[in-house]
């Protein structure tokens, strides 16, 4: 693999722990308003389940680009709704508050010194469905030395779409196959797989998209399995 230039990292479950940091936040929230009954962790499940949903008629046309911050705001409110609690009986300034919760997300404790490691020899993007300014905050609030940020924005599009994994390509002026995805999810290193990209599974406890729920096989065949970045490092290198 010493044609490799460029690592993309997905996001969401892959470098940054999305379920225990928005389950946290939830019940933050919860404890505010005396709703300590209502499950946190399920709640989160119900809030990120809606999302392949959500996003779908963006992928199929039949929706405009939004970002991930009006989808998850959406999914806020509808999620309220299914647990019996009204959305307009909390102050709008607390609902986005929680729903910026995404931009506080906590990282998986080997990425500081994996990135580290990696950026030493590649360059190192992340490609998430996540917006920039999204991106820009989850990196600076865990200190993330990326090289270069790639948001849904900049491609206007959701995965698996090819042309996110395309046009990432295109920014940072690398042919496919000198690129690889590192990630958590199967779905998306076939998807980049199938554009031509070299692929990395990391495997992260708790990391499953509940959106995706009964909608998953198990794949296989990617150029590199780790059990975190550290391990990825030492195989790369």
């Amino acid at each position: 693999m010493r044609n490799i230039e460029v690592l993309f990292f997905d996001v969401l479950g892959t470098m940054v722990d999305w379920r225990g940091s928005i389950t946290t936040e939830v019940g933050e929230f919860l404890k505010r308003h005396n709703l300590g009954h209502v499950d946190a962790a399920g709640f989160a499940d119900a809030w990120v389940g809606r999302y392949d949903a959500s996003v779908d008629p963006i992928r199929t046309g039949k929706r405009s680009f939004v970002l991930l911050d009006q989808v998850n705001r959406e999914n806020l409110v509808a999620s309220l709704e299914e647990f019996g609690l009204a959305p307009a009986s909390f102050p709008s300034e607390e609902l986005e508050y929680l729903n910026l919760s995404w931009h506080r997300l906590k990282a998986w404790p080997d990425l500081a010194e994996g990135l580290s490691r990696l950026k030493s020899h590649f360059i190192i993007a992340p490609l998430s469905d996540g917006h920039a300014r999204l991106l820009v905050n989850v990196s600076k609030y865990n200190n993330l030395p990326w090289d270069f940020i790639i948001g849904a924005d900049m491609s206007q599009a959701y995965k698996p779409m090819p042309q996110v994994y395309l046009r990432a390509c295109e920014f940072l002026e690398v042919p496919p196959g000198h690129a690889m995805l590192v990630a958590a999810h199967d779905y998306d290193l076939e998807a980049a797989r199938r554009c031509g990209l070299k692929t990395a599974y990391i495997a992260r406890a708790n990391a499953e998209d509940p959106s995706k729920a009964g909608n998953q096989k198990a794949l296989d065949g990617w150029d590199y399995k780790a059990k975190d970045l550290l391990e990825l490092a030492d195989m790369l290198q």
